[in-house]
C-alpha cells in the first residue's frame, strides 16, 4: 500500500505532467544544485524535487539518481534540510518499484528510523509515511523487519498525532505480510492501540479496514485473543465494523471474530454474543462478498449452544442455527431485532429460490422433452 500525502504534507503547485526532454532538464540542473555544497541549492533542489514528483510520474522516472544525495542529507544536523529531502524521497518513492528499492539500498532505513523517535511531531510524522510507502515494496519488507522499525512503529501507533497512527497502523499492515513478521509485531503489544484507533475511526474508512485485517491475522494468536478480550470494548469495536464498514472490512470483521471463536469456542462463545453480533451476522450472509457470507455462516454455527449436531428431524439450517441463538440472548430489543431481521433473510432466500427455481426451469428440459420446448437463451437479471 502506497502512501497518498494529505494537504498538509505538500505545498506548491502541482507539476503538470512533463515530457521526457523536459523533465530531463529540469532533473540534470535539480541534481546539480543537490550536489552543491551551498545548503541553501540543496533546500531548494530537495523542495522542487518534492514538489515535481508530487502526480509525475515522469519526474520520479528522470530524478532517480536523486536518491543517494537526498539519502545523505537525511543525515544532515539541520532539522530543515532533513525534512524537505524525506518529503522529496516520499514522493519519489510513491507508485515507484524502483525509486523504494533504491532508497532502502542507499541506506534510507537508519535515518528514517530515528526520526521515529524525534521530538520534532512533524518529523516524526513524515518518517511514519516514509516507512509507510517504502513497507509496500515486498523486497524491502524483510530488510524493514530486521531493522527497530516495527516496535517503533508500535509505539508511534500508541502515542503519535492521528496522522502518524494512521500511517503507523498500515505500514504495520504492509509489514504483517511477510511471513514471521506476525509475531514481531505482537511482541510490541499492539492490540490496545488497534483497538483504540479503530473505535474513533470511520467505520468504512479504510483506516478500519486495515485495522480489522490486521486484528484478523494476529487473532490467531491466544495472547491477542486475550489482550483483545482484556480491552474495554475491544470485542463490540470489531462487531461495529461488522455491522456499518464497508464490504472488505466487513469480511476481516467477521474473519477475525471467526479465529477467536473457532480458537476455543467455550471460552470466546459467550464475550462475542454478548456484543450483540447476531444482527451483523444475519445481514452479512445476505449481503457481504462469498467470503464473509460463508465466514458468517460458519460462525453462525459456532456461536449456537449445543456443540452437536442436529438430528435428522432438525436439520442444521442456518434458521434453526439462529433460532437457538435467539433464544438465549438476553435484551429483549436485541432479540426482536434479530427474529425480523432472519424473517426479512427468509424472505429474501425464498425469492431467490424462486428466482433461481424459474430460471432453472427455463435452461434445464428433461431428456424426453421436445428439443423445441426449450429456450435457447436465459436473460440476466
Amino acid at each position: 500500500m502506497d502512501y497518498s500525502p494529505p494537504e498538509n504534507h505538500t505545498n506548491g503547485p502541482e507539476a503538470a505532467e512533463a515530457t521526457p526532454r523536459t523533465a530531463s532538464s529540469a532533473a540534470l540542473r535539480l541534481l546539480r544544485l543537490l550536489r552543491a555544497d551551498d545548503p541553501a541549492s540543496k533546500l531548494q533542489a530537495a523542495r522542487d524535487i518534492r514538489r515535481l514528483t508530487k502526480t509525475s510520474p515522469a519526474f520520479r522516472r528522470q530524478l532517480t539518481d536523486a536518491v543517494e544525495p537526498l539519502v545523505a542529507m537525511l543525515r544532515l544536523d539541520s532539522p530543515e534540510l532533513k525534512d524537505a529531502a524525506l518529503l522529496a524521497l516520499l514522493n519519489l518513492a510513491v507508485k515507484d518499484e524502483t525509486n523504494k528499492v533504491n532508497i532502502v539500498d542507499a541506506g534510507a532505513l537508519e535515518p528514517i528510523i530515528s526520526f521515529l523517535q524525534s521530538d520534532d511531531v512533524e518529523l516524526q510524522e513524515h518518517a511514519a509515511a516514509a516507512l509507510l510507502t517504502l513497507s509496500a515494496s515486498s523486497i524491502n519488507k524483510p530488510v524493514i523487519s530486521s531493522s527497530r522499525a516495527i516496535p517503533l512503529l508500535a509505539g508511534i501507533l500508541k502515542c503519535g498525532t492521528q496522522q502518524a497512527k494512521i500511517d503507523a497502523l498500515m505500514a504495520l499492515y504492509n509489514l504483517s505480510t511477510h511471513p514471521d513478521n506476525l509475531t514481531l509485531i505482537l511482541k510490541s503489544d499492539p492490540i490496545p492501540s488497534i483497538v483504540n484507533l479503530l473505535k474513533t475511526c470511520k467505520k468504512s474508512s479504510k483506516t478500519a479496514e486495515k485495522c480489522t485485517a490486521l486484528l484478523e491475522s494476529l487473532l490467531n494468536f491466544e495472547d491477542s485473543r486475550i489482550a483483545l478480550t482484556s480491552e474495554e470494548g475491544g470485542v463490540f469495536a470489531i462487531v461495529d465494523v461488522l455491522e456499518n464498514g464497508s464490504l472488505q472490512s466487513r469480511e476481516h470483521a467477521v474473519g477475525a471474530l471467526l479465529a477467536m471463536c473457532q480458537s476455543d469456542r467455550c471460552k470466546y462463545r459467550e464475550p462475542i454474543l454478548r456484543e450483540g453480533v447476531i444482527p451483523g451476522l444475519l445481514e452479512l450472509t445476505v449481503q457481504g462478498t462469498p467470503k464473509s457470507q460463508g465466514k458468517a455462516h460458519t460462525l453462525l454455527r459456532l456461536l449456537r449452544e449445543s456443540p452437536y449436531p442436529k438430528s435428522d428431524h432438525q436439520p442444521d439450517t442456518l434458521e434453526n442455527i439462529v433460532c437457538n441463538i435467539i433464544s438465549q440472548i438476553n435484551g429483549e430489543d436485541q432479540s426482536d431485532k434479530a427474529k425480523k431481521m432472519l424473517a426479512e433473510m427468509v424472505q429474501v432466500s425464498m425469492e431467490q429460490t424462486l428466482r433461481h427455481v424459474q430460471q432453472r426451469a427455463l435452461v434445464c428440459t428433461p431428456a424426453d422433452m421436445p428439443l423445441a420446448n426449450c429456450a435457447s437463451e436465459v436473460s440476466l437479471k
